[in-house]
C-alpha cells in the first residue's frame, strides 16, 4: 500500500513539473482623458471656460465622428463667428454667444468622456458641457439660468404702465426791428460800387465794338472802290493811280467827240495809237 501512495505521489508530481507555467499579466486600464483646467479668455487664443452642468444659450451644430476640441472650435470660429464653443457626450459640438449659467459650474471630473477622434482630450461628459472661448472677443456673458428665465417671462408678460406724452413748450420767436449795422451798410455800398463798375465796363465795350464794326465797315467800301478803279484800269490797259482817280482817253468820250474841233487839228482822229492835239472851244 505504501509502495503504491508512493508511486502516485511521484506521478503527480512529474506532472506537474511537465505542464508549462502561466504567465499572469497585470490588467491594462484605458488612459482617462484630460480636462483642461479653466483660464481667464485672451483674445486670438482658445481658452478653456471649465465644464458646465447647462448647455445655457449654446446651440447644437451637430454629432461627427472627427470630433475634437480643435474641430469643434475651428468650427464655431471660422464658420459661425461664435465667441463661445462647447463638446459633450464625446460627439457633439454646440456654439453660441454666451457662456451656460453661473450656477452650472461644476468640477472638472464631470467632464470625463474622451472624443471620438481624440480620446486623450476630454469632450465634455453625459449631460455635462466642456465649455471654451475662442478668442474672437472678451465681452461674452453668463446666460440666465431657467428660474430667471422663468422670472423675466413672467415679468414681460405683465401689463406695462401707461406712458403720458407731455408736449414741450412752444418757442416764442422775437422779430428784432433794428437799424442795420454799420457793417451792413459797408456791404450795400460796396456792392453798389461793383454794379457801377461793372455797367461802366459795359458801356466801354459797346462803344469799341461800334467804333469797330464803324471802321471794318468803311475799310470794306474803300477795298471795294479800289477794287472797282483796278478793274476799270485793266479794262482800258493802264494801271490805276495811286490817288485813286482814273485817267481816261478823251477821244474815247462821246461828248468831247461832240464839240467843235480847231481848223488847226490834225485830220488823224482814226488814228489811236499816238496822242492828237484838240482843240476845242469850252
Amino acid at each position: 500500500m505504501k509502495s503504491i501512495a508512493f508511486l502516485a505521489a511521484t506521478l503527480l508530481c512529474t506532472a506537474d513539473a511537465l505542464q508549462p507555467s502561466r504567465v499572469v499579466h497585470p490588467r491594462q486600464t484605458k488612459p482617462r482623458p484630460t480636462t483642461e483646467p479653466s483660464e481667464a479668455a485672451q483674445l486670438n487664443v482658445i481658452k478653456s471656460q471649465g465644464c458646465y452642468s447647462s448647455k445655457g444659450d449654446l446651440v447644437l451644430n451637430g454629432t461627427t465622428v472627427l470630433q475634437s476640441k480643435g474641430y469643434c472650435v475651428n468650427f464655431c470660429l471660422q464658420t459661425l463667428e461664435k465667441p463661445v464653443a462647447a463638446m459633450s457626450g464625446g460627439n457633439q459640438c454646440w456654439c453660441g454667444d454666451s457662456y451656460p449659467p453661473v450656477d452650472s459650474i461644476v468640477d472638472d471630473d464631470n467632464c470625463n468622456v474622451g472624443c471620438i477622434s481624440y480620446p486623450l482630450e476630454a469632450c465634455g461628459g453625459v449631460k455635462f458641457w466642456s465649455v471654451f472661448n475662442t478668442g474672437i472677443t472678451l465681452d461674452v456673458d453668463h446666460s440666465k439660468d431657467d428660474d430667471a428665465k422663468a422670472s423675466g417671462t413672467s415679468t414681460e408678460n405683465q401689463p406695462k404702465p401707461t406712458q403720458t406724452t407731455i408736449d414741450p413748450p412752444k418757442e416764442t420767436v422775437i422779430i428784432n426791428n433794428e437799424a442795420p449795422s454799420e457793417e451792413k451798410k459797408k456791404t450795400n455800398t460796396a456792392g453798389i460800387a461793383a454794379g457801377v463798375v461793372v455797367a461802366v465796363v459795359a458801356v466801354v465795350a459797346v462803344a469799341v465794338g461800334a467804333w469797330m464794326y464803324i471802321r471794318k465797315k468803311k475799310n470794306r467800301e474803300i477795298e471795294e472802290e479800289h477794287r472797282r478803279n483796278a478793274a476799270v484800269s485793266s479794262f482800258m490797259g493802264k494801271a490805276p493811280s495811286s490817288s485813286g482817280t482814273s485817267i481816261t482817253d478823251a477821244r474815247l468820250d462821246p461828248v468831247m467827240a461832240q464839240r467843235r474841233m480847231s481848223d488847226g487839228s490834225i485830220a488823224d482822229n482814226q488814228d489811236y495809237s499816238r496822242r492828237i492835239l484838240r482843240v476845242t472851244n469850252a
